[in-house]
């Protein structure tokens, strides 16, 4: 889809805030509020704009592990697992990849007791899983959802 000047205008202000009103963002494009209200309902009917959502620092909220995973997966039950596994709350994110791991996942729990609970009962005991490998984050330098403009 291509946008104009103004849709990425108004894109990139929902990015840094995505609590500023229709009046905030109309000062900001040189619109009225109506115009950029029909512009948003247009992005997300669209599909340019997906959601609306808050990013909560998963420290302050007591998770404090914060880990990633690379798991193989038969290619038959691919599908199933990782279905499974986006269910499970302690997953924040996960993906199907390319090259040498087949999911890659982003887990958050409280301390390494609970990732040690998660890797055995979550991963371990999963049929159709054949490798799991385990990074955990020791500091986060920056961290961002969507992309910028």
């Amino acid at each position: 889809m291509k946008l104009d000047h103004i849709d990425k205008k108004l894109l990139e202000a929902l990015t840094e805030d995505g609590r500023l009103s229709y009046v905030e963002l109309a000062e900001k494009v040189g619109l009225s509020r109506v115009a950029v209200k029909d512009r948003i309902q247009n992005l997300k009917d669209k599909g340019v704009i997906e959601k609306f959502s808050v990013v909560i620092n998963s420290e302050k909220f007591g998770k404090q592990v914060s880990a990633f995973f690379e798991v193989d997966v038969e290619p038959m039950q691919l599908q199933e697992v990782a279905q499974n596994l986006a269910d499970n709350p302690q997953v924040a994110s996960i993906y199907q990849m390319t090259g040498p791991s087949t999911l890659h996942m982003h887990v958050l729990v409280e301390d390494f007791q609970k990732l040690e609970a998660f890797i055995n009962k979550e991963l371990y005991s999963v049929s159709g899983i054949t490798r799991v490998e385990s990074s955990i984050i020791l500091k986060r330098f920056k961290s961002r959802t969507g992309f910028k403009l």
